[in-house]
Parts: C-alpha cells; sequence; structure tokens
C-alpha cells in the first residue's frame, strides 16, 4: 500500500477533468496574448531587415525576405541623428536617477510624523494628480522660468509624480518602524535614516518607479514639439517622429542621393516610405525592451508592496 502511494499521485496534486481541461484552456490562452505582444514587434523587425519592396507590398509577414541592413546604415547616417541619440541618452539617465533619488526621499518624508505640515503637503501634492492648468500655462511657466531652449526642461518638471511618491510612501509604510526607532537611538538623524538604513531596502519600489521614468523620458517626444526651437537639443524620439511624418520627402531625397543608377539588388534596398517607418520604430523600442529584463525581478514585487500596505 505505501509502494502504491509513493509510485502514485499524492491526494494533494490530484486533478479532477474540469481542471485539467481548465489547465489546457489556461495556457493556450496566454500563448496566444503572449503572441499578440510579441508579433507587433517582430513584424517591425523582420520589415526593417526584408527587401524594401516586398516590405512595401506587405507580402512581408511571418519570415523576413531578401535580409539585409542598408535601412538601418541608412537612416544612422541622417543629419542630427548622433546628437538627439545623446541628449535622448542624458535625458534618460540623468532624468531617472534625480527622479528616483526625489521620490524616494518625498516618500520617505511623507511617513515622518515629525515632518513640518506632512499631512498638508502630501495632499497639495496628491490632488496635482486631479487638476492640470494646461498647455497654455505650462508653456508661459517654463518660458517665465527660463526653461525653454534648455535641457533642464526634460528633467525638472518630471521630478515629482504624485502617482510614484503615493508608491513609495506605502512601501515605506510597510518596512518595520522599528528599525528606524533603533538608529534613532543610536545617535542617527533624518537623512542618516534616509541613507543608509531605508533606502537599501527601497530597491524593489526604486527600479519600479525607475522603469516607469526611463521609458518615460525616453519615449517623450512632445515636450521637445513643446520647447524647443534649437535643434541641437532635439530628442532621437522627436527627430525620428518628424521623419515618420516626412517618410515620404525622406525616401526621395535618400533615392535621389543614392544616384539614378538602379539595378536589381539596389531596387531591394531602394528606402520606401515603410521601410523607413519600420526601421525607425525598431531604433526607438529596442533600447527600453533591452532595459526591461533587468528591471523585471523588481517589478512585480515592488508593485505589489508598493500598491498594498502591509
Amino acid at each position: 500500500m505505501a509502494q502504491k502511494v509513493k509510485q502514485g499521485v499524492a491526494p494533494s496534486q490530484r486533478r479532477t477533468r474540469g481542471e485539467e481541461v481548465y489547465n489546457v484552456f489556461n495556457i493556450l490562452f496566454f500563448i496566444l496574448f503572449a503572441f499578440v505582444c510579441v508579433y507587433p514587434f517582430y513584424y517591425l523587425i523582420i520589415n526593417s531587415l526584408s527587401d524594401n519592396a516586398a516590405s512595401a507590398a506587405g507580402e512581408v509577414n511571418w519570415l523576413p525576405q531578401g535580409i539585409h541592413w542598408e535601412n538601418y546604415k541608412q537612416v544612422f547616417a541622417l543629419d542630427g541623428l548622433s546628437t538627439a541619440a545623446f541628449i535622448s541618452l542624458a535625458r534618460t539617465v540623468i532624468g531617472t536617477v534625480c527622479t528616483v533619488v526625489a521620490r524616494a526621499f518625498l516618500g520617505f518624508m511623507f511617513t515622518q510624523e515629525k515632518m513640518w505640515h506632512r499631512q498638508f503637503w502630501y495632499r497639495f501634492i496628491v490632488i496635482t494628480m486631479y487638476f492640470n492648468a494646461g498647455l497654455i500655462p505650462m508653456f508661459i511657466t517654463m518660458k517665465n522660468l527660463h526653461l525653454t531652449n534648455n535641457f533642464w526642461v526634460y528633467v525638472l518638471p518630471a521630478i515629482v509624480q504624485p502617482f510614484n511618491i503615493i508608491l513609495v510612501k506605502t512601501f515605506v509604510e510597510s518596512i518595520p518602524h522599528s528599525l528606524q526607532e533603533a538608529a534613532e537611538m543610536d545617535g542617527a538623524g533624518t537623512l542618516t535614516v534616509f541613507w543608509k538604513i531605508v533606502l537599501p531596502m527601497m530597491s524593489p519600489i526604486l527600479a519600479t518607479v525607475g522603469i516607469f521614468s526611463a521609458v518615460g523620458q525616453w519615449n517623450s517626444f512632445q515636450d521637445t514639439l513643446i520647447y524647443m526651437t534649437d535643434s541641437k537639443l532635439y530628442s532621437l524620439q522627436y527627430l525620428l517622429y518628424t521623419y515618420i511624418n516626412q517618410a515620404n520627402a525622406l525616401a526621395a531625397s535618400v533615392k535621389a542621393s543614392a544616384g539614378t543608377a538602379m539595378n536589381v539588388a539596389a531596387l531591394a534596398t531602394q528606402q520606401t516610405p515603410t521601410s523607413i517607418r519600420m526601421t525607425v520604430s525598431v531604433i526607438v523600442v529596442l533600447p527600453i525592451l533591452f532595459v526591461y529584463p533587468f528591471f523585471q525581478r523588481f517589478f512585480v514585487k515592488g508593485m505589489m508592496l508598493g500598491a498594498v500596505k502591509g
């Protein structure tokens, strides 16, 4: 009898036929869902690498045809791309670091009862989630602060965001208060407690806030559209946004610069509006796709602990 139980399935692991059918449909559903999520990125990549004529005709759907790298070579050779890429990288790195530190400190301070008028300042920040003055007052404010045509307009307005501060505050409240009390009994001040006790324990929520900030900074182009007229401060996303909108004219200019003599091989790599849109989209999306896996292990934990107290 003991031998049969050992070789068989334990009672706690036995499944009814209904549960088995449910598991099969559940697995199939998530496979389909994963495919729906991944396929658009796959579609962009294979079309950016395929024969441009076939891509423009809509013939590339599952497998690439006539793989080549000319699209990327020609797009990377466009004027101003390297400067715009540097601006986007700088705003993403600097903006994310400043944002994470500011939100971590504010989230921590809003849990400190000795903070001057803590409840008032917390509600003052939260209420901005529900009211927005609009585009014109925002532009006038930035202009009066001399932030138009200024790199710091990419960083400063995004530092304080109520939603992420609420996440950090709730996470800090889940940390045992006895740790802070023990440090204060040993003579640690507020800043010491923050930097040496609380901040090292906030890595899950800070990774979550950091990836929110990095994605927002990297993908943003409207602030460039509104506040910038100096082409040296254009972000990569804004520059590529203009290229996408001008894809027909850009394809014609690339074709003209390549010369009039076209053979069959050249026709396959000749730029089209479709090839430009696909290539530019891949260039914008790939960096964020590479960042996500590094933060994945923190992301779910940070969201859960930051959203539910205790």
